[in-house]
């Protein structure tokens, strides 16, 4: 499988309604407490946006809406892998991307096979309160290295500014959130990730 170099994070499709336009080609639709209802309305929505634009998309966490729903790709925490049914997401042909965080959750990852591992903190993170120290560049090397021909995404405080580095430290593709959502001009800063990270895109 390869990943897109740039994989942001939105919380609502509003964002894709906005920015999918601009060339994303891969992100990943993560909502938090919302009812079920809300939760399909809005994955039904990111689904025919992405199919619309040609962007991969990936949902987070429910993984019952996105079998539910025919999506492509589930991206899993290492807790929302104690429910989830990992034969049946399989069995659907679902690709799944999984969270981790040491090298327990690492061995505990790849003994699903999965489609890609996410590697994080890579840097200080002001989007959730983490038990982890920022893992750093070193790690994302010392990953990738371990993981071999499976893509390695780094996530956790990555702006655009550091993308270069976590890449050309062995990441296949970096996760962003706050350096578009909180940013004065999120569209321009798109464009800019798109273009910071073409160097680095495989065809």
């Amino acid at each position: 499988m390869k990943l897109d170099p740039f994989y942001p994070i939105f919380d609502h499709s509003r964002w894709l309604a906005a920015l999918l336009p601009l060339g994303i080609k891969l992100l990943q639709l993560r909502i938090k407490d919302q009812p079920d209802c809300e939760l399909r309305t809005e994955i039904q929505t990111a689904k025919s946006l992405c199919a619309r634009f040609g962007c991969q998309l990936v949902i987070n966490d429910y993984w019952q809406l996105a079998l539910d729903l025919g999506c492509d790709f589930i991206h899993l925490g290492q807790a929302d892998l104690e429910a989830a049914d990992v034969p049946a997401i399989k069995a659907a042909g679902i690709g799944i991307g999984i969270s981790t965080h040491s090298d327990a959750e690492l061995e505990r990852a790849l003994s699903l096979t999965p489609d890609y591992v996410a590697l994080g903190p890579v840097y200080p993170t002001i989007l959730k309160k983490m038990p982890w120290a920022p893992q750093g560049l070193g790690e994302v090397g010392r990953w990738k290295k371990r993981i071999g021909n499976i893509p390695l995404v780094g996530i956790g405080g990555i702006d655009l500014e550091r993308a270069q580095g976590v890449l050309r430290a062995g990441a296949d593709s970096v996760s962003v959130v706050t350096d578009i959502t909180l940013n004065a001009d999120p569209e321009a800063r798109v464009r800019h990730w798109i273009a910071s990270t073409s160097a680095y895109r495989k065809t």
